[in-house]
């Protein structure tokens, strides 16, 4: 067996036992992880063009390290040209080893790569501690060859977490190293 990665040693050996710490779990199951990782690539403009379809597929199989599920359309629409179980997106679940080493490249070498980087946003939560963000450029992952990949493509990432509030997942994020926007201070106007 392989090398653990940085992140899954780090979150069995100091991010557990500072999470039980500070939100007082008594049960090891209550502490909460990252469950899995979704990238979500939407290509409208594979209704035209087939190649372009071909090029998020290869790109996101270069970023994630394994081969990405098409999405089709569930219905049609007229005024798009869309049919129904035409292809027009590409998705990847990422779990164990390879979401940890996903995660590790994201904070500490994608997002900071993004242009006018100030952080990702504190509330982008769903309620049930899942945090999805959006880069609208793929080109900021260093393992893609902006030669071949010319056309800007952004994608979702999603990240889906044990926690059963908002609260949870963030403390458990940053701890992770997520680069969050620091929170706005209020300023009296006295």
């Amino acid at each position: 067996m392989s090398e653990k990665p940085r992140l899954q040693a780090q979150y069995e050996d100091t991010i557990r036992s500072t999470l039980a710490e500070k939100r007082g779990y008594t049960n090891p199951h209550q502490i909460p992880r990252v469950e899995k990782i979704t990238l979500n690539m939407g290509v409208g403009s594979a209704i035209g063009d087939k190649k372009i379809l071909d090029l998020a597929v290869d790109a996101m199989t270069e970023i994630s390290g394994q081969k990405p599920v098409l999405t089709t359309a569930r219905k049609s629409i007229a005024n798009f040209r869309l049919r129904e179980g035409m292809p027009i997106g590409c998705m990847v679940t990422l779990r164990r080893q390879r979401m940890y080493e996903f995660l590790d490249r994201l904070v500490a070498i994608v997002l900071p790569r993004v242009r006018d980087f100030r952080g990702i946003s504190r509330k982008a939560f769903d309620g049930r501690g899942n945090y999805t963000m959006g880069l609208t450029e793929q080109l900021v992952f260093p393992e893609l060859n902006p030669d071949k990949f010319t056309r800007p493509q952004g994608m979702n990432i999603t990240l889906v977490t044990s926690a059963t509030t908002d609260d949870e997942a963030r403390d458990l994020l940053e701890l992770f190293g997520m680069p969050f926007k620091q929170p706005q201070k209020k300023t009296d106007a006295a």
